[in-house]
């Protein structure tokens, strides 16, 4: 009886043992966020000064950013901190995921892995940064210059939070156009002869998408669809010679698996 019931209580302390890790690993990703968040909110007016610097710079004379509700003074830059801290902890709780995840893939699945969560991660912070200092500008601009005659513009400071965190995280996604070319190579969702004979579809459906999230001037739309196609074509090269690296790897360790069956 007992020896029937050993695989089963095998299994459930397996199963609780990885229970109990998510755990930690969660645990150590929410402390992560918490000790970004303490200087973030201490200097959570600083910080949304900052943000709001590229919209005050071009208001016209005795325009300002407003505050419609009584709390919101505090609540929208402490919204503002809270997502800045979870954007400052992403490496470290992306590390946890990595670390949780990590003992069940093959030693290729690893090489490709911590590549690919750099690069992620790196990529999102560029666009984020690009979104700011080139593109934001010419977006702030343009919406201002088609105030109507006779209006008097006051953005509301929770609507405009709302408005750069869609725009920076847009951009942040738009960035990671070569990590997710490589994935559907490297799963082989997606062949990569398919993605180089569709490129005329892939530019028009860049640039559907960068219309839909920047304004309709093309000068806001040329600079979110070409990075993102440069991004495209150098994704194409990343799998193509991680593709190659992909089917040594595997002819390696097959051959090593019948040297040990050989040996056996």
């Amino acid at each position: 009886m007992s020896e029937g019931g050993e695989p089963g209580a095998l299994a459930e302390g397996t199963l609780i043992s990885h229970l109990l890790e998510l755990r930690d690993r969660l645990l150590k990703a929410m402390v992560a966020v918490g000790i970004c968040f303490v200087p973030c909110v201490y200097y959570m007016n600083p910080l949304f000064t900052f943000i709001a610097e590229p919209l005050k710079r071009r208001l016209p004379p005795g325009a300002t950013i407003i505050a419609t509700s009584v709390v919101g003074t505090f609540t929208v830059p402490f919204k503002m901190a809270l997502i800045l801290a979870i954007g400052l902890a992403m490496p470290y709780v992306l590390y946890q995921a990595w670390s949780f995840v990590a003992p069940g893939l093959y030693r290729h699945e690893k090489k490709l892995a911590v590549p690919l969560l750099i690069s992620s991660v790196l990529l999102f912070y560029l666009g984020a940064a690009f979104a700011y200092y080139v593109v934001f500008p010419f977006m702030v601009g343009f919406f201002i210059s088609t105030t109507p005659s006779g209006v008097q513009m006051m953005t509301e400071m929770g609507a405009y939070l709302d408005f750069v965190m869609i725009l920076l995280l847009a951009f942040g996604l738009a960035f990671e156009v070569p990590v997710a070319t490589v994935l559907l190579v490297w799963t082989g969702f997606v062949r990569l002869a398919t993605l180089k004979k569709n490129r005329g579809f892939v530019v028009l459906g860049i640039f559907i998408f960068a219309a839909f999230v920047t304004p309709p001037d093309a000068v806001s739309q040329s600079a979110l669809a070409v990075p993102m196609y440069l991004l495209y074509e150098i994704g194409i090269i990343m799998a193509k010679l991680l593709l190659k690296e992909k089917i040594a790897a595997r002819a390696k360790e097959d051959a090593e698996q019948a040297e040990r069956e050989s040996g056996v």
